[in-house]
Formats: C-alpha cells, structure tokens, sequence
C-alpha cells in the first residue's frame, strides 16, 4: 500500500467568483458583507475542501455572519444559492479536478532533459511536464495504468464530489416569488405596520436530494477496474449522506457502512474483507433480482438513480437478468450503466448477451474505464433530475 501524501491546497482564486456571487447573494438579503469578510471566506474555503458544501456551509457562517439574527437568512440564502436553480456546484466540481490533476502531476515520475545550469525555464518546462502527464493519466485505462499511476490516480479521485438530482417534494418554503401565496406570513406582515398590505408573501415546493445507490461488479473479469470503482464508490459515500454502495460477483454484498470510514485505505480493506466473493465469477442477474426483491422493495431505490458497473459477462440465466432489470428500471427515477468495454467508442453497440438483455431498460451507458469517464458522470448526474 502506498504512503499517504499531504492533499494539496487549491489556489483560491479559481473558486473565487462563486463565492463573490455568494457574497453578493447575502448582500441582497440584506446582511453587512465586506470586502475583508469575503476574502477571509475565500481563504477558510481554500484551506478546506470548496467542493464540500458541509464546508462551505460552515466557512461561511463563521466568516460571513457577525449576528444570530442573521442566522435564518444566511441557511436560506445558502440553500437557494449552492442548491437552486443556479447549480453552481458543478463548476466548483470542475474547478477541483482541474486543479487537482495540475497538482497531484507532481507524484508522477516524468522524465525531462535537464537544461542548461542557471536557465530560468527549468522549473516551468518541468511543471509544464508534470501538468500534462496528469492530464494524460485522466484519459488512461485503469487496466493499464502502472501501480504508481493507480495511486496518483485514486489521490486525484478523491477530490471528485458527486452530487445527485433533486427532486421537489410536497412541503413549501418562504420564497421570493412563486405561484402559492403564503397567507399567514402576508397577514403577520401586514399586522406590523397597523394592517396594511404591502405585498403578497409567496412560497415554493422544497427540493431534496435523490437517492444515488451504486452496484458494483467485482468479479474477475472487472479486476482491472474493480478497486479503482470502489475507490471512486467511496468519495461518492463521503461527498453525500443519501448514497448506498453494493458489491457483487456470484452474490450481493452490502458494503455502504464500510465505505463510510473517513480514511480510503481503511474503507477499501473493510470493503474487501466484507465482499466473499472477490474477483470470483459473475451472475448480474441473480445479484440485481436480489436487489429488486429485498432492497427495492424497501423502497431504497424510489425515486433514485441506480449506477451499475458491470461489463455485462454474465453467466447465469439472461432471461432473469432480463426480468430484473425491468424490474429495476420500474422501482428508480434513472438506470445508468458504466461499462468498462464501451471505452472511448461513442458508436459502441453492446456485443455480450448481458447487455444486449439490459440495453433497452437502461437510460444512460457510460464507460468508467478511465477518470475522465467518471468525472463526466459527476458532471452529468445533478441533470438526471
């Protein structure tokens, strides 16, 4: 196992126009935001994870609020901006992984030609090295990246943060506008000044989290990219609270709790000794009817969005297979599939009897064989709503 290495610190100044336009956003509401509050905010978030909204959230009611009255404004504005209709979180998402292949480049070994003694291009040619073999290294295999590559890899993965669809739901909220007419705060408004109406007060439907629940195959036909998912499965545990992991083979193991750990190490061993049938043979059907019957009817998978990981070379009966994931694709909001076999091919057609039963029950066929294709998922899993 490697040793860990330090993360690294973002440049603040490449989240610094969304939280300006957070800034901005309280200043609207009313609250007394300076130049010094915000610039500590961008230097607390920077020293954090910006890509955390729990984070974020916190920096900002230490550094951006100076009352407690203030308090109820600050968590309503926050809401609105981080998780409205502005979605400013996927470019905070493409903000940390852009950085963090420019900075995880350095655990690489690149080779260079050494320059001339004394030349001032030394450390830039070398940085200039370092920053494209790690964006050469988001576009490689799993299957064929060295180990010391798999490490860098799976330092820049854990800065990738998944944030799942929202739903509405049936409870309303205080807002600015709408189309339901809040009465009882009109009325109270109006019960201060002496009974005159200044305006109608409005409210709108909350918005939630959907539930994000990951099956993954680890069989032995997915050992070149089986660790690499989990890894992948465990930033997605730690980024949100509404993610379910699952592991399979021959049988369906429930490994969320063990991906929980803070340290990846630590969670991946866990993993690891949880799942008996590592790198053994494959039954997707058996494994999914068995999610479908005892998970899904739970309701685990209502309104949520199932990833499967699997390149489909099953060996049990394709008709249950064919069964379950109808069955699946009922029970979820979206199914999308990450198939290590499609690659870089936007014209690939299933060929294994697996997929061409799941094919036309699944909404959305990726690949997963590289961080690239992952980081594409992380982008487009908030517009699966």
């Amino acid at each position: 196992m490697p040793e860990p290495v330090p993360e690294p610190v973002p440049e603040p100044a490449a989240f610094t126009p969304v939280l300006s336009g957070f800034a901005t956003a309280l200043r609207q509401e009313g609250l007394a935001v300076g130049t010094g509050d915000l610039l500590t905010y961008c230097a607390a978030a920077a020293t954090l994870d910006p890509t955390d909204l729990t984070d974020l959230y916190w920096a900002g009611s230490t550094t951006l609020v100076t009352k407690k009255d203030d308090l109820d404004v600050y968590d309503r504005v926050f809401r609105r901006y981080f998780l409205g209709d502005q979605d400013p979180v996927r470019e905070l998402l493409k903000l940390s992984t852009q950085v963090g292949a420019q900075v995880d480049g350095a655990v690489l070994d690149v080779p260079a030609t050494d320059p001339p003694d004394g030349d001032d291009t030394d450390e830039e040619a070398k940085l200039g090295l370092m920053a494209s073999a790690a964006e050469a290294l988001r576009h490689k295999s799993f299957g064929a990246c060295t180990p010391e590559e798999l490490a860098a890899v799976r330092r820049i993965m854990r800065r990738i943060r998944l944030t799942p669809p929202r739903r509405r739901t049936r409870r309303t909220a205080p807002a600015r506008s709408g189309r339901v007419p809040d009465l009882r705060r009109t009325v109270r408004d109006a019960m201060r000044p002496g009974g005159d109406v200044a305006g109608l007060r409005w409210r709108r439907r909350k918005t939630r989290l959907r539930p994000l629940i990951l099956i993954l195959d680890v069989s032995g036909s997915m050992a070149d990219y089986s660790r690499s998912l989990l890894q992948f499965a465990h930033s997605a545990r730690r980024a949100s609270g509404r993610v379910e992991v699952f592991c399979f083979g021959t049988r369906l193991t429930r490994i969320t709790q063990p991906l929980g750990r803070r340290r990846p190490d630590q969670a991946l061993a866990e993993a690891g000794k949880a799942v008996l049938d590592w790198e053994g043979g494959t039954r997707i059907g058996a494994a999914l009817d068995e999610f479908t019957r005892v998970w899904g009817r739970r309701g685990l998978a209502r309104g949520g969005v199932v990833v499967v990981c699997s390149d489909g070379l099953d060996r049990g009966d394709p008709e249950l297979l064919a069964t379950a994931a109808e069955r699946l694709a009922r029970q979820c909001h979206r199914l999308v599939w990450l198939n290590p076999h499609k690659g870089d091919n936007k014209d690939f057609r299933p060929s294994t009897l697996g997929m061409m039963v799941v094919a036309p029950h699944v909404d959305l066929l990726l690949s997963g064989h590289d961080l690239h294709s992952l980081e594409e998922l992380a982008v487009l899993l908030p517009t699966l709503s």
